[in-house]
């Protein structure tokens, strides 16, 4: 079983609506409050050779990513860390300090442990005006598709391609822009670091419409080899951009970076250069 399919087993325990976006929305006086919850281990999601700051900055960052999907603004961030080694809190915590501060928003406490492997919980809150906050759900047909920088960059990193790595370890969630486009009318939003394919493929499961994308509009690593750069484009994890849909006319967005890669069609598939794409990207998975 994959993490989705026990997404859908928890779907038959709380309402499955609850499922469907990167946070969950909690009514807050005249906002909407946002909260995500992430989970990372050391040896699934923190990769070979990154600093302990690096691993604090990245604990956040996938909090801060999810936040951003729903067009808000961050507030305020709790740590969790399962430690197996108490010399790496200080660089742990400061990276996740950093990251906080570099965003807008506070981390104001958590929870420590001792754990055999590192772990961390990262749990945020934003908060957005309703007629702003973007779902998954909410694409029509006719509206084009776009993300918001290129693709595929965290894989070609982790295959060696760039010396510095930073697009891997030091991932910069779209805060800024998750917001901007809220306020622009996208009809859809989420975060896209499980991959494209995989992205395309969630939204799908929450619209009553389809995906079309043109591959050869996709913004591909630099660096990289076409047809590899495509693959990773495609499938690869570990991007922090945005993946979303809007209206005709609404593009461009002053002030975000913004690459069209297809339309939304009135068939519920999704396809890539008019052929089916595979669901196919980062899972965790367990055995039977």
């Amino acid at each position: 079983m994959d993490e989705r399919s026990l997404h859908r087993l928890i779907g038959t325990v709380i309402a499955p609506e609850r499922l469907e976006d990167d946070c969950a929305v909690i009514p807050c006086g005249n906002l909407a409050m946002v909260a995500s919850t992430d989970m990372l281990h050391e040896t699934t999601d923190f990769p070979t050779g990154m600093t302990d700051w690096q691993v604090g900055w990245m604990a956040v960052a996938v909090t801060l990513s999810d936040i951003a999907s729903m067009g808000a603004a961050p507030g305020q961030v709790l740590l969790a860390v399962g430690l197996d080694r108490p010399q790496r809190l200080r660089g742990i915590m400061e990276g996740a300090r950093d990251c906080c501060i570099a965003f807008g928003a506070e981390l104001v406490g958590g929870d420590l442990d001792a754990h055999r492997e590192l772990t961390i919980v990262s749990t945020g809150l934003g908060t957005v005006a309703p007629e702003y906050l973007v779902r998954r759900r909410g694409a029509r047909p006719g509206d084009v598709i776009a993300v918001t920088g290129p693709l595929g960059e965290a894989q070609a990193a982790l295959a060696g391609y760039y010396r510095h790595r930073k697009e891997l370890l030091e991932p910069q969630p779209r805060v800024r822009e998750g917001q901007t486009l809220g306020r622009a009318g996208v009809s859809a939003m989420m975060d896209i670091s499980d991959g494209l394919a995989l992205s395309l493929h969630d939204l799908l499961a929450v619209n009553d419409c389809g995906f079309a994308v043109d591959t050869a509009r996709l913004p591909l690593p630099a660096g990289v080899p076409e047809d590899e750069g495509r693959a990773l484009a495609l499938y690869g994890g570990g991007d922090f951009e945005l993946l979303f849909c809007v209206p005709p006319g609404i593009l461009p967005v002053p002030g975000v970076e913004a690459h069209v890669i297809g339309e939304v069609i009135a068939e519920r598939t999704v396809l890539a250069d008019g052929k089916p794409l595979e669901r196919r990207g980062y899972l965790h998975e367990w055995g039977s």
